[in-house]
């Protein structure tokens, strides 16, 4: 091996070591890259003048990039949510609604796990919060703990494939970037672009695959081991209160706000982005309709004036800045302004309500917190990358990958399986940020899907939630469950779930128009 390739080599040892021993991810990145870009200077094989394109690669990859407004857009979204207690009430509802079929109460978790993450896409708040719901309740039930706290946790990651999904937004620009740079590196200088909408579109049925294929396993499971998933009788599940009124209670609003955030991208009507703030306004009507139903009637009329104002941007030209202006679209600017008032008094009533049962505040903290992570995580991976491929990593990764056996097969099964691994010890960011931007322009030379890979990819992310020793909805999951449930039992209990992933996995690469299909549908 030349310096260099020992450089690099080396580099990306000491980052997993110290990534693994705790040390904060964007400081590690960072750090390690102006250490070993030191030492490549030293030695005469790293080029100091490199660093100058890193203000333009922080400042237009990170600060004006319109697409990564859209993380706190949905990290708020899903924040909100939480606590305004949409997801105790789904739990409760679908709990009655199957809690009298064995692995009912396991069924109906992982269903709302379906539903936080098309709504919400928050593994943390989703674990947590099922975890404290749920998981005393089918304890009490003689549940199998191990069962119990697998069938928590794999539905909490369903918010990682499951569009609209943070790991999706930031795959999806990273995907992006990368395809472009490959597809001029082999000629091709105006190759069709890859959004975050078609990613979303390519992993919607994989997603919706793999919550039938947990749902076959929960009803497996039952039919196998009885004991492990009773049911519970029925005459315990009546309060009085008609079912299927509270069904459509508990499930209406959640779909309607799923419907026009991932609607409206799916539609081509708006940009993630414009979606993630129509579904920050729609989580907060939501909340303050929770937090008081007895108030509700200004938060009706918000929705109600939010769902035309989307019809007749839509249908209507509501530019003002015209000479002539016809009358029908007067009228449409006109009832659009009137609308404008009517949702700006709907938030601002959710707000006060928000502000007035103290959770509010909590909801701005949490968002912050998760935002800031990230784009200091993509900052410090900005200085990481820069030195790698000034160090020649990118030429060493791509000779490996082009000299694997089986050729691109073989090349794609290297990278998932080092993906995979990696996935026990690092979380979905860094290997997004470090990992990804290194072995995708190299894959994407060739004449696969860009969509099936960031898809692919983001199903084995997804596994990285669940596999010990540092899966967060484990750490997650540990940190609120009873004091009898041993750690061990949970992570016996993720095993076969993560199992079934890579099961899901294999399905996609095999049938690759899983992921393709739809976008093509949609997009052409």
């Amino acid at each position: 091996m030349s310096l260099d390739e020992i450089l690099v080599t080396a580099m990306f040892v000491v980052v997993c070591i110290f990534l693994m021993g705790g040390f904060p991810v964007a400081f590690t990145l960072a750090g390690a890259g102006l250490m070993f870009a030191f030492a490549g200077w030293i030695f005469g094989v790293f080029d100091f003048s490199l660093f100058g394109a890193l203000p333009s690669r922080i400042f237009g990859g990170a600060m004006t990039n319109e697409l990564l407004i859209a993380v706190p857009l949905f990290v708020f979204m899903g924040v909100m949510l939480e606590r305004s207690k949409v997801a105790e009430e789904l739990l409760d509802t679908m709990g009655r609604l199957f809690g009298n079929l064995r692995g009912g109460l396991g069924i109906s978790v992982t269903v709302v796990g379906a539903l936080l993450a098309a709504s919400t896409g928050i593994v943390g708040a989703t674990v947590v919060t099922m975890g404290l719901l749920s998981l005393p309740t089918m304890l009490k039930r003689k549940y199998s703990p191990e069962l119990a706290c697998g069938s928590i946790a794999a539905a909490g990651t369903l918010g990682q494939i499951i569009p609209p999904s943070i790991v999706l937004v930031l795959l999806g620009d990273q995907i992006s970037n990368a395809y472009i740079n490959a597809q001029r590196v082999a000629g091709n200088f105006s190759p069709d672009p890859v959004s975050v909408g078609d990613l979303f579109a390519g992993a919607l049925l994989p997603g919706l695959m793999l919550v039938g294929m947990y749902i076959l396993y929960q009803v497996i499971v039952a039919i196998i081991r009885p004991d492990a998933s009773p049911a519970i009788p029925r005459e315990e599940l009546d309060d009085g209160v008609p079912l299927f009124g509270r069904v459509l209670r508990a499930l209406v609003p959640p779909i309607i706000l799923i419907v026009a955030v991932l609607g409206s991208i799916l539609v081509g009507v708006a940009t993630p982005t414009e979606a993630a703030a129509v579904g920050s306004v729609g989580s907060m009507l939501l909340a303050g309709l929770r937090l008081d139903e007895k108030r509700g009637k200004p938060l009706y009329l918000a929705g109600a004036c939010l769902v035309v104002m989307l019809i007749l941007a839509n249908t209507m030209d509501l530019r003002v800045s015209r000479n002539e202006i016809p009358a029908g679209d007067m009228v449409a600017i006109i009832v659009a302004g009137i609308c404008s008032v009517g949702l700006a008094w709907g938030v601002l009533v959710s707000l006060l309500r928000a502000r007035e049962f103290k959770i509010l505040t909590p909801v701005m903290q949490e968002t912050l917190k998760i935002s800031a992570m990230v784009f200091v995580i993509l900052i410090g991976a900005s200085v990481f990358s820069l030195v790698f491929r000034g160090l020649g990593g990118d030429d060493m990764v791509n000779a490996i990958l082009k000299d694997m056996p089986g050729g691109i097969t073989g090349a794609i099964i290297v990278v998932m399986a080092v993906m995979f691994v990696l996935g026990f010890f690092l979380d979905f960011i860094e290997i997004t940020f470090v990992v990804v931007p290194i072995v995708a322009p190299v894959l994407l030379m060739t004449d696969i899907s860009p969509v099936w890979l960031g898809v692919m990819m983001a199903m084995n992310l997804q596994t990285s939630f669940l596999t010990p020793p540092f899966g967060f909805a484990l750490f997650y999951l540990r940190g609120v469950a009873p004091p009898e449930v041993q750690t061990m039992q949970i992570y016996k209990g993720v095993i076969p779930f993560v199992i079934i992933q890579l099961i899901g996995l294999g399905v996609v690469a095999y049938f690759p128009a899983l992921a393709t299909w739809l976008p093509k549908l949609i997009f052409g």
